[in-house]
């Protein structure tokens, strides 16, 4: 059989780029699995979307494209990844917050303007027990931290300089826990006091108004 023969009987394909596309998106979007990140979860559409392109493309075009099975892999997998992502998300933000403590956003403790004051909301939790998540400042140090500092989000943590005075809690951690610092999101529950004189605080040039008594940390 000659070598022209050969190219007529079996011609190259070229495997579907949607179909690559659509798999490196579901390996991107696995991040979306491990908080905080759960938006990387919305790759996992952008995947599908991929993987249905490739499968039209190919069935179009068969002689000149493959891939077929990775693509239909693809919608499988980042189906799987989305839902099974979504679903571990919502279970855990329904269980997470302790009997008897009430979420709070992290937003709604930060005043918008000047001159920076406690916000309504931290009038209302005044002594009451709540769950707030936050990152640990570097200023407090970096080994196990019995007391420190939690900023609501990596840019003020990392990137913001001196936090406002909304912006951050002094938390202490009660019963001889302590954690260790560093850029983890921490999730706690305790009770919220409001200062009703500011107090400094060492490393920070604004001044404390909450604080936490935190009774559990993860």
């Amino acid at each position: 059989m000659s070598s022209s023969a050969d190219e007529v009987d079996f011609p190259y394909r070229a495997l579907s780029r949607s179909a690559i596309a659509s798999l490196v998106l579901f390996v991107l979007a696995l991040v979306g699995l491990i908080p905080p990140f759960e938006a990387m979860l919305a790759l996992a559409i952008l995947g599908m979307l991929f993987a249905f392109i490739a499968i039209r493309t190919i069935k179009r075009y068969p002689n000149e494209f493959s891939g077929l099975g990775l693509a239909k892999f693809g919608i499988l997998a980042n189906l799987i990844v989305l839902a099974g992502g979504i679903s571990m998300h919502t279970y855990v933000y329904l269980t997470e917050v302790p009997p008897g403590h009430i979420r709070v956003k992290f937003s709604k403790l930060k005043f918008p303007a000047e001159p920076d004051r406690p916000t309504p909301t931290a009038f209302d939790i005044d002594g009451k027990d709540v769950f707030i998540a936050g990152y640990i400042h570097p200023s407090s140090g970096g080994g196990m931290l019995r007391q420190f500092v939690l900023v609501g989000d990596l840019g003020t943590c990392c990137f913001g300089g001196q936090p406002k005075s909304s912006e951050m809690i002094e938390v202490t951690l009660t019963g001889g826990q302590t954690v260790k610092g560093g850029m983890t999101r921490r999730k706690l529950a305790g009770k919220f006091t409001l200062n009703k004189v500011p107090q400094k605080q060492t490393d920070f040039d604004n001044e404390v108004f909450y604080r936490l008594k935190g009774h559990k940390v993860n």
